[in-house]
């Protein structure tokens, strides 16, 4: 049995079977992959889900439901117009409308058109019943009548072609017309009914176009923003039924004109519209407040573009909205600029500072007014501050002591023009700074005890970055320390001092502060202020600290304000400016005046003054030279009346001087050669005169130091 075996040979490269002498086997062929239902169900889907949510996809879908939906709107549209023009109803919207407004004047008008309208409407009626046997009767008539002038015209033609033929021939003519119309129009007719209804389609979808009668998820992403939509009743009820309070929603459904009359009349105001809502009993105006972005957003608005205040109506809140972008618009320059000519008149002027949202000007009185401004840095603190101090300037009584104990050149130009200027950060700028207050409040304590009546001419006290005098920790010789807030403090007390009491003789004390808090402006301080300003804050707290719980209460959020996009704009609690009724506070958006340009004006300021000299430290009372001051005070003038003299002594040392009278002035120059004489009727002093008298003093240091 073995021998009859044939044995069989591996191909090693191929992997097949042969018999000697024989061609290779080929191998079985591998059974077929068994294909599972479940997985190319999977993969349809996939493909399926990715066709339909792809953007192409949604793209076509949007167009044809858009088009579509232009056709539907169309008909809409144009059904409603003839149901209009039909019917009283569109009377009797505006009619609602007005009742709802409040309008009653507007109602009365209304409701005498729809008087008119319906007697119209009945006498039409009344003809159409009558109109059968009219139109009968005309048929009658016109047949008639046309049928004798055509004969009537036969007769003349045929006397004419004395043919009688041609009597007949005008109404042969007319009929064979009458068969060319029949015979135009059986041609015509199919078509036109073909053509007609895709002709009124067209029509009804330019109508549905022109008025974008499409929901918005089916606009082109250009026009489905509606960011700046005008603002309509319609518009502001539904953002506030969808406020997410649950009583003004179910009051808002309850009311037979949708929530109409909840609204006053929407007003233009400056880049803006206004409007005054009557909230429903249970809806508190604190709560429309509390949701002021999602308000804005309903609005389609931004936060920014929205304001909420409290007018004098109960339950009622009044909504300013901007025009969409309108807020990040310039305002133009500051007529203390573009006005070379423009004065000021410290007690019955008021300061063009900026405008306020309506687009009016912003003006502000500084008349017996301590001030307070304060914000976070670099949102334009100084330079609203300095545009308050350059327009007073411009009244050359006013007299200026400044500190800026920021020290970067802010207040470089009022160098020349205010009688003391200390710039710098250091200990030692908050301890001269410190000492100007001290010399204010020894002027504002020399003037109360003047008899009464005396007039004094403003001085004006401005310390701008007033958180780094709060903040110092130097201690003076007497233990006591310049910074601080309790009763010790040297500068807390200067300030305490002149708010108390100064505002009665005209020593007036403005400040400038950053981010504040109890410790760099302490709460006595801040209260002080008559006015008070604030630029951007960072939270509610700061807001109040800043313009106190009446203001913000009342809807003043200078911490709702952008900060880096809404520099210089200040929110202001004051009764210098002028605020609507029934606030506590107004949005002012400033003038900016750029350091070069308010160098120009400042130049304007001293020409109206002469000779100011400014001192960058606060002299020390017993360390003065009367004769060498006196030469100091005079400057270049060639001479200088007594009470120019006497008044220049006072702002140079306040403390050894401000208490001089003609009688001091004289006991000085008495022997020197340098006294008093009279010029053009009135009493001077002579500069070559002081000159000489110091050069021929026994101490000539103090003569060389003076020149």
């Amino acid at each position: 049995m073995t021998d009859n075996v044939v044995p069989l040979f591996k191909d090693p490269a191929t992997g097949t079977y042969t018999m000697p002498g024989d061609t290779p086997l080929a191998p079985a062929p591998a059974a077929p992959a068994k294909v599972r239902p479940a997985r190319v169900w999977k993969r349809t889907a996939r493909g399926l889900r990715t066709a339909v949510t792809h953007e192409r996809t949604r793209t076509a879908a949007r167009l044809v439901a858009r088009h579509g939906l232009y056709v539907a709107g169309g008909t809409r549209i144009v059904a409603k117009r003839t149901w209009d023009g039909r019917t009283a109803s569109r009377y009797e919207r505006m009619l609602r409308a007005a009742e709802a407004a409040g309008q009653f004047e507007e109602a009365k008008e209304w409701e005498d058109r729809l008087s008119r309208f319906r007697a119209a409407r009945h006498n039409r009626r009344m003809d159409l019943l009558k109109a059968p046997k009219d139109l009968v009767e005309s048929a009658l008539y016109g047949t008639g009548l046309t049928v004798g002038g055509l004969l009537a015209l036969g007769i003349v033609l045929a006397i004419a072609n004395k043919d009688i033929t041609d009597v007949i021939a005008p109404i042969s003519a007319v009929i064979e017309a009458i068969r060319w119309i029949v015979y135009v129009a059986t041609v015509v007719w199919g078509p036109a009914l073909t053509i007609g209804p895709s002709l009124a389609l067209l029509a009804l979808w330019q109508v549905g176009r022109q008025r974008q009668a499409a929901p918005a998820w089916a606009m082109p992403p250009s026009q489905r923003d509606d960011a700046g939509a005008p603002i309509t009743p319609s518009i502001v009820v539904t953002a506030l039924r969808d406020l997410g309070i649950a009583p003004l929603r179910n009051a808002i459904k309850g009311m037979g004109d949708s929530g109409a009359a909840m609204l006053g009349p929407i007003r233009i105001a400056g880049c803006g519209v206004e409007v005054d809502v009557t909230l429903p009993s249970g809806v508190s105006t604190a709560e429309v407040q509390g949701r002021r972005r999602k308000l804005a957003e309903n609005l389609a608005r931004h936060e920014h573009e929205v304001f909420i205040t409290l007018p004098t109506a109960a339950r009622t809140v009044r909504l300013w909205i901007a025009d969409s972008g309108a807020l990040d618009e310039p305002i133009g320059p500051s007529p203390l600029e573009t006005d070379e000519t423009m004065t000021a008149d410290y007690k019955t002027g008021r300061a063009p500072w900026g405008q306020d949202l309506r687009g009016d000007g912003a003006l502000i009185s500084l008349y017996q007014r301590m001030l307070l401004i304060t914000g976070l840095s670099n949102q334009g603190k100084t330079a609203a501050l300095r545009a308050l101090a350059l327009w007073l300037a411009l009244d050359k009584t006013v007299e200026f002591r400044i500190a800026d104990l920021k020290g970067v050149g802010d207040w470089d130009m009022f160098d020349g023009l205010a009688t003391t200027l200390i710039q710098g950060p250091t200990d030692d700028h908050v301890i001269h700074a410190t000492e100007m207050l001290e010399s204010g409040v020894a002027e504002m304590e020399r003037r109360i005890q003047a008899p009464a009546g005396t007039v004094f001419p403003p001085l004006v006290l401005i310390v701008d970055e007033a958180q780094v005098a709060f903040m110092c920790p130097a201690v003076g010789d007497d233990k006591r320390p310049y910074g601080g807030s309790k009763a010790t403090s040297r500068y807390f007390m200067a300030a305490r001092k002149i708010h108390n009491q100064g505002r009665a003789v005209n020593v007036l004390l403005w400040e400038g502060t950053q981010d504040p808090t109890d410790q760099n402006l302490p709460k006595l301080v801040r209260e002080g202020a008559h006015t008070r300003i604030s630029l951007a804050l960072g939270t509610e707290s700061q807001a109040r600290m800043a313009l106190g719980d009446k203001a913000v209460d009342g809807g003043a959020a200078p911490h709702l304000l952008r900060q880096g996009l809404d520099k210089g704009t200040v929110v202001v609690a004051s009764d210098g400016i002028k605020i609507p009724a029934g606030q506590a506070s107004i949005t002012v958006r400033t003038h900016y005046i750029d350091t070069d340009t308010a160098g120009v004006i400042a130049d304007r300021a001293k020409a109206l003054r002469s000779g100011v000299v400014t001192a960058h430290t606060v002299p020390d009372a017993n360390d003065h030279d009367p004769l060498a001051d006196i030469l100091t005070v005079l400057g270049t003038e060639a001479r200088l009346p007594t009470h120019d003299v006497l008044k220049r002594l006072a702002a140079l040392n306040g403390k050894a001087y401000g208490s001089w009278s003609f009688i001091d002035l004289k006991r000085v120059l008495d022997g020197t050669g340098a006294e008093a004489y009279k010029s053009d009727g009135r009493m001077v002093i002579g500069r070559d005169r002081v000159l000489r008298a110091l050069t021929n003093r026994p101490d000539t240091g103090s003569a060389s130091a003076a020149e």
